[in-house]
């Protein structure tokens, strides 16, 4: 299978710009003097606080508690003095509960971050017990918890892993550079995964525009049983869940389903990473790898950042703004969220900032349909966007149902390639969000 360059049906081919910061080495920034971590950086039901204002804290230490199965906790990222527990502004545009901590620059270690024994003395259930007192969750951005996927219904076999290294959207290459510069860790973190799901088959799954990712985790995974590096065609999504599976194992996930329900768990580099550090070293999930970019930015850079660090800090010891910014993103241009401040914190799920000129974001004239049908050609999830989009816009959401509005998986291929400048994912978005409200309106 290595020798063969994998993919699936649609897609499109963005300009992607990561030559702006794919050859740059991973840089830690200072430590901010003041951390906002917010209560909910996960999908799932927040966590409730366990600290409160004038607490001394270390870091490492956990400073919120799940509630409920599909919830992780929250430690602090810092030493120091809690300064207040209040609803902050969140990246996902809601004010949150967040712990706001005064940073005392000793990164005192809280007692329970240790080393937590070898791999192989270690059975299934302890492994997802350690990545879930971690706090991990999915660092490609969807921030789903990591022992939940982990822990599949009993009615599903899973007898396949794949680490997805694609990072196939533009501009954004924390990803790559993690595989250039920790292959090892990454490849510690899927056996880690292997063993807690009593599987014996993994992939890394990596495009072949980061050949270099690809040198470093072959030696990395060279001579390590059941594991295999694969090449993937360099285009957009190819790193979605769905279509990765497809093109790794011809698998299709069914209308509804999960990859578990074809036998597949899916995990991004950053979370394997995540769980060898917490297992090797103890550490809970508190520092992630941003890629900060964009025309707009002086001094782009791939920056290991303390979860709670503010967005104006990274773009600050990035030279600040070049020139009059026209857009900020967290995320990449394609799956992204549109920011209207800095005064956000870097949360678990936050891949990249993306500052793009005012040129480069001017909107364009929105034309009448012709039924070009390019969108279903580049739909990943062969649908029929300009359907699902006209019905929507028409406030008629049971006919944009029936049109499987809800497989969407928002890629924004559609509205890529679109010649009249349709604004199709955003209305299938509308669709989706009135026909779950109904859903649960019914429930």
């Amino acid at each position: 299978m290595c020798a063969q360059i994998l993919t699936f049906k649609g897609g499109v081919h963005p300009h992607y710009n990561k030559e702006l910061t794919n050859r740059l080495p991973i840089e830690r920034m200072p430590v901010p003097d003041e951390v906002v971590i917010p209560l909910s950086q996960h999908t799932g039901a927040p966590c409730e606080p366990i600290v409160k204002a004038g607490d001394e804290v270390k870091l490492g230490q956990k400073i919120g508690e799940a509630k409920g199965f599909v919830s992780v906790p929250v430690h602090s990222s810092v030493s120091g003095k809690v300064k207040a527990v209040e609803p902050r502004m969140h990246p996902s545009g809601r004010f949150v509960n967040s712990v706001v901590i005064e940073n005392d620059h000793l990164d005192t270690l809280d007692e329970s971050v240790k080393p937590k024994g070898d791999l192989e003395d270690l059975s299934a259930d302890d492994i997802k017990n350690i990545i879930k007192e971690a706090g991990i969750a999915g660092m490609g951005g969807a921030a789903f918890p990591t022992h939940v996927k982990l822990s599949p219904p009993p009615d599903k076999s899973v007898d396949t892993v794949i680490i997805n290294g694609a990072e196939c959207e533009p501009y954004l290459t924390c990803d790559h550079r993690l595989m250039v510069e920790h292959p090892e860790m990454i490849v510690f973190g899927l056996r880690a995964i292997l063993k807690a799901l009593g599987v014996k088959r993994g992939y890394i799954a990596i495009e072949i525009n980061k050949p270099d990712a690809i040198e470093a985790m072959e030696k990395a995974a060279s001579g390590i049983d059941g594991v295999e590096v694969v090449r993937l065609a360099t285009k957009y999504p190819q790193g979605g869940e769905k279509q990765l599976i497809k093109a790794v194992t011809g698998r299709e996930v069914p209308s509804g389903g999960l990859p578990a329900d074809v036998g597949v768990v899916v995990d991004n580099v950053g979370t394997s990473h995540a769980i060898a550090r917490a297992i090797k070293e103890g550490m809970p999930l508190v520092e992630r790898i941003v890629t900060v970019t964009g025309q707009a930015v002086k001094n782009p850079k791939n920056l290991l950042v303390r979860i709670g660090t503010m967005l104006k800090d990274l773009v600050e010891y990035c030279g600040g703004f070049n020139g009059e910014p026209g857009k900020l993103i967290t995320g990449g241009p394609m799956m992204g969220i549109t920011q209207f401040t800095l005064e956000l914190p870097v949360i678990k799920g936050t891949s990249g900032i993306l500052i793009l000129p005012e040129e480069l974001t001017k909107p364009e004239k929105i034309r009448p349909c012709t039924r070009c049908a390019k969108c279903v050609d580049v739909c990943p999830m062969n649908l029929m966007p300009l359907f699902i989009s006209a019905y929507a816009l028409n406030n008629d959401f049971n006919t944009a149902e029936k049109y499987h509005a809800l497989d969407c998986i928002e890629c924004g291929s559609c509205s890529y390639i679109c010649p009249c400048n349709r604004p199709l994912v955003e209305s299938i978005r509308l669709a989706k969000r009135e026909i779950l409200a109904k859903r649960r309106k019914q429930a």
